[in-house]
């Protein structure tokens, strides 16, 4: 998309899905699904739009999910394999959980031990959650399950094999953003403190974390991945990436509602870091802007900020052709994963709204939000 034309009449803030870049990273999807007979799988957690669901289900086998909300959507909305994931399962909803999915995947022996015969007289598969220790991140440890202080996945000290009834399958998490040169890495290490426990499972289910729609990313080797488990072992082989999905698939779009100035121009959106994109404050990153350039690159540069009262609460620097006016449209990209699923009400900050930009260059509004969305949460 070259030009802001189909956004200019868009109430802001607002995001909107990119159904044709949506369909490109699916059909990227579906094609190692294809070669490999591996499953791969929507974590609802980067990206639950659920009115995309009837298009995603064409392409790939069901979702991923981390408790009982995201199954019940999964289940409700896409249909097909349902698996499920949490540190900790609460006792209240358990039942309804397991009616939702199909795999219950357990982090801990205490909680296999207490929710084992559940799952099993409902016919439902019991997997572990296992941390091969090997970390393949560097400067994001609150992204890393395989950091020190990690309480996702049984280490191998903790892993009691003595004690695996019902237990059909493994399941590990260990990778963000990243190509499958890591995957290998972390496989290598599984097979070195696992190995023995592998031939004893049916599948194993490579979590997610899998840039497998990035340019650069190395589907060839991802594949092989996955055929090293299904030849060696013969495992069924999962996949439950969430960003691989909508990977440049959106935008946010927002408005200039002031200019102002203090060490340099600064320039006040109706949109907020950390209202309507957390992982800019959180990760951090600089995302994406159609444009624009770094700070200095161009003639003009502003620091982009928020209406809010949280004095952090700027996106970053960009610069332009032109100097900004009040009431210019920008363009933020690759909005659809991690900002929907994460946005949230402080400062009173409305909800953005939500399109899809149909293939066929159609602008539809999906989803509105009011005042009372607000006011419910409270």
């Amino acid at each position: 998309m070259n030009n802001i034309n189909g956004f200019k009449k868009l109430s802001t803030p607002c995001y909107v899905i990119d159904e044709e870049k949506l369909i490109h990273n699916l059909e990227i999807l579906k094609g190692v699904e294809q070669r490999t007979g591996a499953k791969i799988l929507l974590a609802q957690k980067a990206f639950s739009c659920y009115h995309t669901y009837p298009i995603i289900r064409e392409y790939v086998s069901g979702t991923a999910a981390s408790g009982l909300f995201e199954a019940k959507l999964g289940y409700e909305e896409m249909g097909g394999e349902n698996h499920v994931f949490s540190a900790a399962y609460r006792e209240s909803e358990i039942d309804e959980i397991i009616s939702y999915c199909g795999h219950i995947i357990f982090n801990s022996f205490s909680q296999l031990d207490r929710y084992r015969d559940r799952v099993l007289k409902a016919g439902k598969k019991i997997g572990l959650r296992i941390n091969p220790e090997f970390s393949t991140q560097e400067g994001h440890e609150i992204y890393d399950p395989c950091s020190p202080k990690s309480r996702l996945g049984i280490t191998r000290k903790n892993f009691r094999e003595d004690d695996l009834q019902g237990v059909t399958g493994l399941h590990f998490h260990t990778l963000c953003e990243q190509n499958s040169d890591d995957l290998k890495k972390t496989l290598d290490a599984i097979e070195e403190k696992f190995g023995d426990i592998l031939p004893k499972m049916e599948w194993i289910n490579f979590g997610g974390g899998h840039h497998i729609t990035r340019e650069d990313y190395d589907i060839q080797l991802l594949e092989s991945c996955i055929m090293r488990m299904k030849e060696k072992y013969g495992l069924e082989v999962f996949l439950e990436p969430g960003e691989a999905f909508a990977l440049n698939a959106g935008y946010l779009v927002t408005e200039v509602l002031d200019l102002t100035e203090n060490d340099m121009p600064i320039a006040i959106l109706d949109t907020s870091a950390a209202c309507h994109m957390p992982d800019v404050l959180e990760m951090p990153y600089r995302p994406p802007l159609m444009n624009s350039g770094q700070a200095g690159e161009k003639k003009f540069t502003y620091r982009l900020g928020s209406q809010t009262c949280l004095a952090g609460d700027s996106i970053g620097e960009y610069s332009f052709d032109e100097p900004l006016k009040i009431g210019d449209r920008l363009i933020f990209c690759d909005m659809a994963i991690y900002s929907m699923v994460k946005n949230n009400t402080f400062n009173g900050m409305p909800l953005p709204s939500i399109y899809l930009k149909k293939s066929g260059g159609e602008i539809v509004l999906l989803r509105q939000f009011g005042y009372d969305d607000f006011k419910e949460r409270l």
